[in-house]
């Protein structure tokens, strides 16, 4: 059989790389539930209708069928299923099946894969992980809201930093701001404007001017402000009074825009500053946001783009009768991941849990080194036993390979014995009171 050749976007980390990516989901668990997020599974399949009912991402949507369809059968998209390309849809349809028997506010976190068909490239996947958090209302949910998540998020990506992440940057706008300035200036295709002002990071403020005349019906005044606007960052309230002062005509979208843009500044400041920053930029492509959106990028490595985005949006749950408000933020694990391994930011201290290796003298006498491995293990403690009864150098060049630290000899007569093959030392022990080091007891992620 010929050497298999990688899929291209499927990622597959070795041991030391899940061991990563292990680390990173019980951080993010932990964090998530201490904040009182309940933890929620959806289905990997939606009604393909109900992926595509935006419409912009339907290149991206793998379709699931049988290899063998039913004779005869006619296409039907409202039948076919999707794999889902991120967590929201999917959140949103469990929100409606499921309200009933939720207790709203509903909070909920949420690490699954997902599926997107789009180029793979430096942090880009065709299949990869996703962890979310989002609080969920019925027909109205708090600003407040707006101002907790993204500090949730703040204190979660903060818990890394021991292991070796580097430090992140919130950038954070509110889309009330964006369309109260724009339609201050005189102009009513707000969604133009914003897809337009989304592509400033790519194709530079010419470009986006361009457009800003060709598709959204700007004057070159007014898309000149629109390029003073997205020109605003700040960590501190002085980005609101910028905006004012640059502002043509005041109106009540715009000052509750700056209003909440200004609480969600102060909260920031107090309990995480310099994370938190206003960037007037930030547009978001999502045509469902209607308030707070958010952006984040790891400080020193910008290039990789955002790793954790989201924001408010108000009507993505409906039935038509009763709307599900909401705020939330999603981080792309894999991308974050594939930069820390990549990057060679993290390293483990080994590759696989054993922090013990029982070598075996004979094969007959292996029943004895699989006990002493059994009293280990009901005290917790992580073992192997030796594969075969080779010489005990190559016992020990085996648990060496594999990392593991320790090796335990069986007495024939006398006392067992516990090699440290890192030193050399070894001590007389006995499998009912040893136990490494607690910092050799688990495999651990620390910075490279």
């Amino acid at each position: 059989m010929a050497r298999p050749t990688p899929l291209s976007g499927f990622p597959e980390w070795l041991p030391d790389g899940r061991l990563v990516e292990q680390h990173v989901l019980d951080v993010l668990r932990r964090t998530f539930e201490l904040h009182g997020f309940a933890g929620i599974e959806t289905r990997a399949v939606e009604p393909l209708d109900q992926l595509l009912r935006k419409g912009e991402t339907s290149k991206e949507v793998y379709v699931l069928r049988r290899l063998q369809e039913d004779a005869g059968a006619e296409p039907d998209r409202a039948g076919t299923l999707g794999l889902h390309f991120d967590l929201t849809v999917p959140f949103a349809r469990y929100v409606l099946e499921n309200a009933g028997h939720l207790a709203f506010p509903f909070r909920r976190y949420q690490i699954q894969k997902v599926w997107r068909g789009e180029r793979p490239q430096d942090g880009r996947f065709r299949e990869f992980v996703q962890a979310d958090i989002d609080v969920v209302g019925a027909g109205a949910l708090p600003y407040h809201y707006e101002v907790e998540l993204p500090l949730v998020m703040a204190e979660a990506l903060g818990a890394l930093r021991e292991i070796g992440v580097p430090p992140v940057r919130i950038l954070v706008n509110n889309r009330k701001v964006a369309e109260g300035f724009y339609r201050g200036l005189g102009l009513t295709d707000v969604d133009a404007v914003l897809r337009n002002i989304d592509k400033l990071d790519k194709i530079g403020a010419d470009a986006v001017a361009a457009l800003l005349v060709e598709e959204a019906g700007a004057d070159q005044a007014q898309a000149r402000a629109c390029l003073e606007l997205a020109s605003i960052s700040g960590s501190d309230e002085t980005v609101v009074a910028r905006v004012r002062d640059l502002a043509v005509t005041s109106n009540e979208l715009l000052d509750e825009g700056l209003e909440e843009l200004g609480a969600l500044l102060r909260a920031a400041a107090a309990r995480a500053p310099g994370v938190v920053v206003a960037d007037l930029k930030i547009a978001r492509g999502l045509d469902y946001y209607t308030g707070s959106v958010y952006e984040t990028v790891l400080v020193g490595h910008e290039q990789l783009g955002s790793i954790c985005s989201g924001g408010r949006y108000d009507t993505l749950a409906s039935d038509g009768a009763n709307t599900y408000p909401g705020v939330g933020l999603s981080i792309g694990v894999s991308r974050l991941v594939s930069r820390l391994i990549g990057g060679g930011l993290v390293t483990t201290t080994r590759s696989v849990p054993s922090a013990v290796l029982v070598a075996v003298s004979t094969e007959e006498a292996r029943d004895r080194s699989d006990a002493v491995a059994a009293t280990l293990r009901a005290r917790g403690i992580p073992v192997e036993v030796a594969p075969s009864a080779a010489k005990f150098g190559k016992q020990i060049r085996h648990a060496d390979r594999r990392g593991i630290p320790f090796v335990w000899f069986v007495g024939e007569d006398g006392a067992d014995q516990v090699k440290d093959i890192r030193s050399g030392e070894q001590v007389d022990a006995d499998a009912a009171t040893w136990a490494p080091a607690e910092a050799d007891l688990w495999p651990r992620v620390v910075p490279a």
